[in-house]
């Protein structure tokens, strides 16, 4: 039987919860192992030991929660279990909101009327690859995110570097893909963030898509 994938949801609306957990169960590929009422609540039970985080592959996050909300909870993630992958929810589609949990290492925004078929696209989608966005989503990172107006001259491997960063190709497959060394790979990388002022490969997706590096269709 196939072993399917951990996921904790921390939201302190019980019915949606609950709601979410037997949809999330009645997926091929993931089971509900924990629920949490807020963040502060998870961040106890991670610090008492009680949950293997490194046995979780997604945590599905309500941005508005009594106690510690989802911003904050995210800033603890961040700093403290960074390999995480968090899936940020919420009932509101605020640019600030989703620009401050995606900053802080959300790998995906999702409203909470999201459908069902879409959700497990998202849940699968960053399991997989490592994030996920909404064409609304999308659309507001691509319009907000501040990542210096300016342009910056990038050298033609750079360029195709970043074209395979935009796939779903691990750091190693782009090196073999582009015949240079994993070393080299994470020069490239490391000197892009830099450059760009990114963080991440998330960052890095984004400055493609604003500069038209690459297309969503």
């Amino acid at each position: 039987m196939k072993t399917k994938k951990k996921v904790i949801i921390i939201d302190d609306h019980l019915l949606f919860s609950q709601s979410l957990k037997y949809l999330i169960n009645s997926f091929n590929d993931f089971i509900v192992v924990d629920n949490y009422e807020n963040g502060k609540d998870f961040i106890d039970s991670v610090q008492a030991n009680k949950i293997d985080t490194d046995e979780i592959e997604l945590v599905l996050l309500d941005v508005n929660m009594p106690v510690l909300d989802g911003l904050k909870t995210m800033e603890w993630i961040k700093s403290n279990r960074e390999d995480l992958k968090v899936i940020a929810l919420s009932v509101n589609d605020d640019e600030e909101t989703i620009i401050k949990m995606i900053k802080h290492g959300a790998k995906g925004y999702l409203l909470k009327d999201t459908s069902p078929q879409i959700f497990e696209e998202a849940l699968k989608t960053v399991s997989d690859k490592g994030f996920f966005f909404t064409e609304l989503v999308s659309g507001l990172l691509v319009n907000r995110l501040d990542n210096n107006n300016q342009k910056h001259e990038l050298k033609d491997k750079e360029i195709v570097f970043i074209k395979h960063a935009c796939t779903e190709k691990t750091y190693k497959e782009i090196a073999d893909e582009m015949c240079l060394s994993p070393k080299t790979i994470d020069g490239y990388r490391e000197n892009l963030f830099c450059k760009l002022e990114i963080k991440t490969r998330i960052g890095l997706v984004l400055y493609a898509i604003k500069n038209k590096i690459v297309c969503i269709e």
